[in-house]
């Protein structure tokens, strides 16, 4: 397979469920009867979260078929939902719903364009066929919002059990804004689904050996932009279990700033507490680890 021409689209799905392992077999399951032309290239497991992510890769082709990215998508959403009661569930990390987060990055020679399109129809494949109340965000919303707005107007940071737990979905059904597509109200056992397109945003999370989460936010606060640190960072601190905490970031432009130097500040304010600090990961392969990846298992299947 020819790679310079090649026009790739990226979809990372979050699913709020890491615990069942029926319920992830069945949404695996969905991606590998996707039609053909869609790779799954990565699943990240985070069972303190519970929750796990999924990255695929599929060409953008020219036809008036619609792109295999966006049926194999759009068949993983609808196993999630008939496979998890976000009603049942509970983890350490926020979530809006049973699938919680569906972001399009362009790769190779595609453009913002092209993917924000393609988010677009799944956010009206998911509103219209499945009935689930969709928010769009980044090049797929008319005005540009950010994820980090949408997800605060639905209340995605303010745990609603225990101090440092998401449980269940929220007492009331009443949206405070109006979703792009689907119902005005969600199902108890779905919840809501946002979906974007975004230039590349590389996921870096830093343990810190305590079980304090008060001081895990404070730290996240003052590296994350919005709190006057690194330009271009979003960042949580959250429980993750063992005695350990993180802080979970978002860099939204990480060839501005990047993994060490988040790490490195981390560090320095975590010292500032008296903690100490592990070292970072990144939840995801490089975007050249992930076409590589397309590219080897798309040559493999021709082969």
């Amino acid at each position: 397979m020819a790679r310079p021409t090649t026009l790739l689209a990226c979809c990372k799905l979050y699913i709020s469920e890491s615990r069942n392992d029926a319920a992830l077999r069945a949404i695996e399951q969905a991606a590998r009867g996707g039609g053909g032309g869609a790779v799954v290239v990565n699943r990240f497991t985070d069972d303190a979260y519970n929750r796990v992510g999924y990255t695929l890769v599929a060409p953008l082709t020219p036809s008036p078929a619609p792109p295999p990215l966006r049926h194999a998508v759009l068949g993983m959403v609808r196993a999630a939902l008939e496979a998890i009661d976000f009603g049942a569930h509970a983890g350490t990390h926020p979530r809006l719903g049973a699938v919680d987060h569906i972001c399009f990055h362009p790769l190779a020679h595609a453009s913002l364009r092209h993917v924000a399109d393609l988010a677009g129809a799944v956010a009206a494949d998911i509103g219209d066929e499945l009935q689930v109340p969709t928010f769009l965000y980044g090049a797929a919303h008319r005005e540009g919002r950010t994820l980090a707005s949408i997800r605060r107007q639905l209340g995605y940071f303010k745990p609603n059990s225990s101090g440092d737990q998401w449980r269940g979905a929220p007492e009331t059904d009443a949206l405070p804004v109006a979703p792009d597509a689907g119902p005005e109200r969600p199902p108890r056992s779905k919840g809501v689904v946002v979906v974007g397109a975004t230039s590349w945003v590389d996921n870096y999370n830093v343990p810190v050996h305590t079980g304090d989460v008060e001081a895990a936010r404070r730290i996240a606060r003052a590296v994350s932009e919005r709190g006057g640190g690194l330009p271009s960072v979003q960042a949580m601190g959250l429980a993750h279990g063992g005695g350990v905490v993180e802080v979970a970031c978002n860099l939204l432009d990480p060839a501005r700033v990047g993994a060490e130097q988040v790490q490195g500040m981390v560090e320095r304010l975590a010292a500032g507490e008296g903690l100490s600090v592990g070292k970072g990961y990144f939840t995801d392969f490089s975007q050249d680890k992930i076409v590589d990846l397309y590219f080897r298992s798309a040559a493999n299947t021709e082969g």
